[in-house]
């Protein structure tokens, strides 16, 4: 590594500590302070930071290898998280989770099914997914930064003890990084976390355009189409998947055979009917939901939602699609000579051509950009889960009288704790795409059926919702011991065949479960509280089967109405990922200088920005 990169990495990893100590003695007034900022931070700041902690490493890296293997049409892969709920929480869930003025996701479940028996199973269950939620991401954030610095750092940095390895060189890097960015998280909560966010997104844009317009100056149009294919640039939706590559590239066809995803047209249509489920239940109890919890009124939440979506999309994959034309040209010769191609070398690429094929300096700027998205989504989950350990589980249960500066220290302690469980499980990950594919499918599959039902479905409780969550995660555990044991299974046992199946493919059997689980849990008990559904009901206005309640409430005013927006709401969010899909298609298809499709893509974003401005943004503004 040349001098001018090294310098310009250290200089960010300084300031970036710097913010973060700097602005840490705001969090020291309370838990409010601490977790939520004091709900006095502005919103186009709480956007840039949420947005900036969608912007990870691993995540990242994973897009480059299946942009770079699967084409434009890679771009639907990310509906396995799915991306576009973002979208279902600019458009209504953001107003609505807003209106509960509470600190936590679990704590706002205590608004819906009470503060009784049945409320605080459900509030427990919740809070134990958000950390173990948190823990999962922490371990494929270790898994990806890991890899990333191995590949780009010089210096070996392997630890033995009495002639074996200890630690391996991705380790100790990942254990390093892991630390700074622990440091000033845990010292200056949300604030810290806000002011660090914002700096880091700015440093990532940068480092986007800069290998962008490198890549953009350096490489021809005739260099890329010698390569790529017409059936590369396409977005159509197959029942099988087949690779696009020529003969010469025969190998990343094989590799493409290998991944489960052969059956395109099922996987698309599990991905849609995983990700209206995942969207409408909202988001998971993390750092997106404290950002919207941060905000100062609803209005707010729903500019901050949008704006998260404007500024995430483009520079992220001008980035991601400036450093896949430069794989092209450079690597993919060599890569498709390998007799034993797998998806791993695919997560190498993105550290590969940094190492090798960016000049100094902009190298020194895009590694420093890659580095602040590890350290933004790190923070993040390292400052949202400590909040449902100490507000909702050890305030709650154990310590509710103490003062202020004893709930944040329980608060450093829980931090250090999760961090350290993340790391442990990190160190027994097989690879970024393993722990991917485990939290979008089978941990978020436990998830969705109970968190869908708490806003459409009156009469469900919360000991609905317990079952529902446990029986969901229950499943989810026990793919994901099935998977990590695979290879000691007798071949042909039942098993055997169970632990082969990708997990994109159980969804619907945890979703299943997780569904009678709630159902089951819902019908056997009594229902919540007629006051508690009445109060809550009234506050948050969704839209759903409420009939029972609003008949109680329009006994009380008569001029009292319900929520008639469902349609309304599902166009603006059918329009919102249309939306959101050209703003990632656009930088794809300028970098691959595919001008036509580049054209068409700006002039989607254009149309549909100026229908959401009328039926969205126009109606936030007068409402709220």
């Amino acid at each position: 590594m040349d001098f001018i990169d090294a310098l310009i990495i250290v200089i960010y990893i300084l300031l970036t500590l710097g913010v973060g100590i700097w602005v840490a003695k705001k969090a020291s007034k309370g838990l409010d302070s601490y977790f939520l900022g004091g709900k006095s931070i502005k919103w186009y700041y709480l956007g840039l930071s949420n947005g900036s902690g969608m912007f990870d490493v691993s995540g990242t890296a994973w897009m480059v290898g299946i942009l770079f293997l699967y084409g434009a049409k890679s771009f639907m892969f990310m509906w396995m998280w799915p991306i576009w709920n973002q979208v279902f929480i600019m458009i209504f869930l953001a107003a609505w989770i807003r209106k509960s003025d509470i600190m936590t996701g679990s704590e706002w479940i205590l608004t819906r099914f009470g503060d009784d028996r049945a409320g605080r199973a459900s509030h427990l269950i919740v809070a134990i997914f958000a950390v173990v939620a948190s823990i999962g991401f922490i371990a494929y954030f270790f898994e990806g930064v890991g890899k990333f610095l191995t590949i780009i750092l010089p210096w070996d940095l392997t630890l033995f003890w009495d002639n074996a390895t200890l630690l391996s060189s991705d380790q100790t890097y990942a254990l390093l990084i892991i630390f700074l960015t622990t440091i000033y998280t845990i010292k200056g909560g949300m604030f810290s976390v806000v002011a660090t966010e914002v700096l880091q997104y700015i440093i990532m844009v940068i480092a986007g355009i800069l290998i962008a317009v490198y890549a953009y100056i350096t490489v021809s149009d005739v260099q890329i189409n010698s390569i790529i294919s017409t059936e590369w640039k396409l977005i159509s939706i197959d029942n099988k998947l087949e690779g696009s590559w020529s003969e010469k590239y025969e190998a990343f066809n094989k590799l493409i055979d290998t991944q489960g995803y052969k059956m395109f047209g099922a996987f698309i249509g599990m991905s849609l009917f995983k990700g209206f489920f995942a969207s409408i239940a909202g988001p998971t109890p993390s750092y997106d939901m404290q950002r919207i919890l941060s905000t100062k009124s609803v209005k707010e939440a729903a500019y901050m939602s949008g704006f998260t979506n404007l500024i995430l999309f483009i520079p992220r994959y001008l980035l991601i699609s400036g450093v896949v034309v430069l794989a092209l040209v450079h690597l993919a010769p060599s890569m498709a000579v390998s007799p034993n191609l797998a998806l791993g070398d695919l997560e190498i690429i993105l550290p590969k051509v940094i190492n090798n094929y960016v000049p100094v300096g902009i190298k020194g700027l895009l590694l420093a950009g890659l580095l602040a998205a590890f350290m933004s989504t790190f923070s993040a989950f390292v400052n949202s889960s400590p909040a449902y350990i100490v507000n909702d589980i050890y305030k709650k249960y154990f310590k509710p009288e103490e003062s202020s500066q004893h709930y944040i220290k329980i608060s450093h302690l829980s931090s250090f704790i999760v961090v350290a469980l993340g790391v442990v499980m990190g160190f027994f990950a097989d690879s970024i795409n393993a722990i991917t594919v485990w939290i979008t499918s089978a941990l978020y599959g436990g998830y969705i059926a109970a968190n869908f039902l708490k806003w459409i479905w009156w009469r469900f409780n919360g000991w609905g919702y317990f079952w529902g969550m446990t029986s969901g995660l229950a499943i989810a555990t026990l793919q994901f011991l099935l998977d990590k044991n695979k290879e000691h299974f007798e071949t042909g046992s039942m098993l055997y065949e169970m632990a082969q199946v990708p997990p994109i493919y159980i969804f619907p059997v945890i979703f299943g479960v997780s569904l009678l689980g709630a159902l089951g849990g819902t019908l056997l008990t009594a229902p919540t509280n007629m006051e508690t559904l009445k109060k809550f009901y009234t506050n948050v206005r969704p839209w759903g089967f409420w009939h029972p309640v609003y008949c109680e409430l329009k006994k009380e005013d008569a001029e009292f109405t319900k929520n008639t927006d469902f349609t309304s709401d599902m166009l603006n969010c059918i329009v919102g990922i249309i939306w959101q899909s050209s703003m990632i298609l656009l930088p794809i298809y300028f970098m691959i200088r595919d001008y036509s499709k580049t054209w068409t893509a700006l002039a989607i974003f254009i149309i549909t920005s100026v229908i959401l401005k009328y039926t969205w943004l126009d109606k936030v503004r007068k409402n709220h």
